[in-house]
């Protein structure tokens, strides 16, 4: 197994806000499609069913699949924090 694939799910809030919930981390790309498949039919979830494919549509709220390379680093860069419209480094 050289991958995994994470199953997460984003609300967003009357705030603006995103809400991003952790499903599950699966083996395969068939058991992360069969964990959207359950979790879509629970409340809260079924309100924004769809699965997105962030390569091809601005639209956030709903399930997320994404594949991660085993041992590899997956954020290489520092971050910065906006706090109002002063920048706030941690």
């Amino acid at each position: 197994m050289d991958s995994v694939f994470l199953v997460q799910y984003v609300n967003i809030l009357p705030s603006g806000e995103e809400s991003i919930k952790v499903i599950g981390v699966y083996r395969t790309l068939r058991n992360a499609t069969e964990a959207v498949a359950r979790s879509s039919k629970l409340p809260g979830f079924c309100e924004h069913p769809a699965t997105i494919n962030a390569d091809a549509t601005d639209e956030i709220a709903g399930f997320h699949v994404d594949e991660y390379k085993l041992d590899q680093d997956h954020w290489r860069e520092g971050f910065v924090t906006m706090v109002g419209t002063e920048e706030y480094r941690e």
